[in-house]
């Protein structure tokens, strides 16, 4: 008998193969449950090489040895005419065929669900630690090496010479900022304890500071004197002092002066290195008057007051062509005044104004931060292109790290593109170095909303509430986390008693829309331009022309999910995919221009289901596949509020994948979402769950949830 017959009789054959696979698929597991534990990398290679070693020894005990009925036995020992090793190879066939059925499905397991976990994970700890290389390009973290500028006091004898003082204390803190190694607290901040008198110590507590620069400016004709103090917080100890008197000829030698020698007294305890000259835009004094004077103004954030500094910019320009800075402002100021947002110039002429004024900022000086600032603000749209902000708008923060509007207008951006983990970085960021400013207050608390973390959320107000006191400050922020816990009525009346007191904060017209919404009084709705509620509000009204009219002027301005949302809701996704193959070529053009947001990619959603409705499986199949990549991409940087929850059981829902789609919706509509009486005339993509009992038992708790709510606000109970 040949060698060959001899191995397969003997059953060396099957015993290799029987010990590979197994070995395979135990190598597996305990490399899972090792690494569940944290066991060494030299542990797993360990248990690798021994099940190596083990394959020639079972080789030579198939070759040498044999099963009989009465036990192992030496080969040579047995009667081949009493062999049973045909028996014993049909059993270790039974076993290699179960052993292999194991390992396939173990290995279908990796692929599809470990494997997509792993990617997830990937994608999580990827993205956080971009963030925070991100964060640490911001915001040094040695707070020994930090410091506040404080407005300087007024001590002219013109009361309206304050803006003088102010602008010379913002120009100082500017300087500073310039300084990576130091932690420089925020103007909105800062300026809180203007003519407070408090303690040093408390300020610097709250501020997260160890020195604070305070001083006075006295303004009298052409001359002024500047005092300067420079305190350690935790002794009051003076570091340094001196006294400025000087022509007005060139108060930017006396700011450089000043900044520069806070430096050097700084570096000897705390900075490393030769210390820069600070070195600020020169212009004439007249000009620099009319630009301070321009941005305090601009800071009010009102139409008479933004219209006033966009006044003084040109009568600044007009004497000083060259200046840079008064181009920046003066494009920040145009964009202000548009109909978008505080003014009534309209969008698209505000556009085309700014970007001519931020273009000629650049062109003078390219290394200007507040012009790549305001170059940010204008990619932050409407139309919207966050790409282009997000790049502009990281430069400005990589030259002047303390610029807070700068870096509140890239949290927006982020939020457009979907990097979340960087968005809350940076808000992060921001409020431990300007805590006080209140932009960035409600967009951290916002987002904590979406995130599901709204106790964290809670918390950060109740710490910043003593420093808002008797205000409406922090109303707004507040509704926020009430509309995600489902407690509409106190939102609503937390966002109308914050318009009432600011009738033209658009945060609180945005608000008040969404309670209003959110409780069913869609007549009480109206249009703002910033808020996404009008076109449902219409077509729940039943007045679809008016919507239809909405939604297309919205999709004009670059808002296109509103009229993707009204024509799937409307039956008429014929038309949607008709619009979007007119203006886009393909899925990814639209995707470069329009691409998802942290909250889950919504107008993905509606393309794929106009798609699936005209019977378009390939486009659907695209879009899906765009769609699933933002819904993980979202849930990795840990997003999961009501709407990405509706986004997501939307997802599910269209894949026929039904149970994961009312599970999540019932988790959504259990953390208090509420939409049409019937949920699948304002949601579509759930038509096919109508009558399903689980999904009609859902619905009713929805509103029930809805009834309690208007009952609070004194309204009549409605029906499905």
């Amino acid at each position: 008998m040949s060698l060959f017959n001899e191995l397969k009789r003997r059953n060396v054959f099957r015993v290799g193969i029987a010990y590979i696979v197994v070995a395979w698929l135990v190598a597996q597991v305990l490399q899972l449950v090792f690494e569940s534990f944290g066991t060494p990398a030299w542990a797993i290679k360990s248990v690798l090489v021994l099940l190596a070693i083990g394959l020639p020894f079972a080789l030579f005990f198939a070759w040498a040895f044999e099963m009989t009925p009465e036990g192992i036995k030496r080969e040579h020992e047995v009667d081949r005419s009493q062999s049973i090793t045909p028996d014993t190879g049909k059993k270790l066939n039974v076993v290699i065929t179960a052993v292999m059925a194991m390992a396939l499905a173990y290995f279908a397991y990796d692929k599809f669900v470990l494997s997509a976990d792993r990617d997830t994970a990937l994608v999580e700890a990827t993205t956080l630690a971009v963030s925070e290389q991100a964060a640490s390009e911001i915001l040094p973290v040695e707070d020994d090496k930090s410091i506040a500028v404080l407005p300087f006091v007024n001590m002219s004898d013109d009361a309206g010479n304050e803006y003088f003082s102010d602008g010379i204390s913002e120009e100082i803190l500017n300087a500073l900022a310039k300084v990576k190694e130091l932690k420089v607290a925020g103007r909105t901040s800062s300026f809180a304890f203007k003519g407070q008198n408090q303690d040093l110590r408390q300020i610097g507590e709250t501020l997260g500071v160890s020195h604070i620069l305070e001083g006075s400016v006295r303004k009298a004709g052409g001359k002024v004197r500047i005092t300067a103090q420079l305190v350690k917080v935790d002794d009051g100890f003076h570091l340094w002092s001196d006294t400025y008197d000087r022509e007005l000829i060139d108060v930017f030698a006396i700011q450089d002066e000043i900044a520069t020698s806070i430096l050097q007294e700084l570096k000897a305890a705390l900075l490393d290195g030769k210390v820069q000259v600070v070195s600020s835009i020169r212009t004439d004094s007249e000009v620099y008057d009319l630009y301070l004077l321009a941005k305090q103004r601009m800071y009010e954030r009102q139409e008479l007051t933004l219209d006033s500094a966009a006044e003084l910019l040109d009568k600044a320009i007009a004497i000083d062509p060259e200046y840079a800075p008064a181009y920046a402002q003066r494009g920040i100021v145009t964009l202000l005044l548009s109909d978008t947002s505080y003014g009534k110039i309209p969008n698209e002429q505000a556009q085309v104004q700014s970007k001519l004024y931020l273009d000629k900022a650049l062109s003078l000086d390219e290394d200007l931060a507040e012009a790549w600032a305001g170059m940010g603000l204008y990619y932050n749209g409407p139309p919207s292109r966050p790409a282009k902000g997000v790049e502009v708008l990281e430069k400005a923060l990589s030259i002047n790290p303390s610029m807070v509007n700068a870096a509140n207008w890239l949290v927006l951006n982020y939020w457009e593109v979907n990097r979340a983990t960087e968005s809350m970085a940076l808000l992060d960021s921001i409020a431990e170095r300007d805590p006080l400013y209140k932009p960035a207050i409600g967009n951290r608390v916002y987002q904590m909303t979406q995130m599901d973390r709204t106790d964290e959320a809670r918390a950060f107000l109740d710490r910043l509430e003593p420093f808002f006191e008797g205000t409406v400050q922090l109303e707004g922020n507040r509704a926020w986390i009430d509309f995600e816990e489902g407690f509409a009525a106190d939102g609503l009346q937390r966002m109308q008693l914050g318009l009432d007191k600011q009738p033209n904060d658009r945060i609180y017209k945005v608000g008040v829309n969404w309670g209003n919404y959110l409780t069913h009084q869609y007549e009480q709705i109206f249009d703002d331009h910033w808020s996404g509620f009008i076109v449902a509000a219409l077509l729940n009204l039943g007045r679809n022309e008016e919507a239809m009219m909405v939604a297309q002027q919205k999709a004009a301005n670059g808002n296109v999910g509103e009229l993707f949302f009204f024509l799937n809701a409307s039956d008429q996704s014929d038309l949607l995919v008709e619009y979007l193959e007119g203006r886009w070529p393909d899925l990814s053009a639209f995707q470069q221009e329009v691409p998802p947001g942290i909250l889950g990619y919504r107008e993905m959603a509606h393309i794929a289901l106009a798609y699936s409705r005209i019977g378009n499986q390939d486009r659907f199949e695209a879009a899906m596949a765009m769609l699933g990549t933002a819904m993980k991409q979202s849930q990795a940087q840990g997003v999961r509020g009501q709407q990405f929850l509706v986004t997501l059981a939307s997802y599910h829902a269209m894949k026929g994948e039904h149970d994961q789609a009312l599970s999540l919706l019932s988790e959504a509509i259990d953390r208090g979402l509420i939409t049409s009486t019937k949920i699948s005339r304002e949601l579509p993509f759930f038509q096919e769950l109508d009558g399903n009992p689980e999904y009609e038992a859902m619905q009713s708790r929805m509103i029930e949830h809805l009834n309690r709510e208007r009952q609070k606000l004194g309204l009549e109970s409605i029906s499905a």
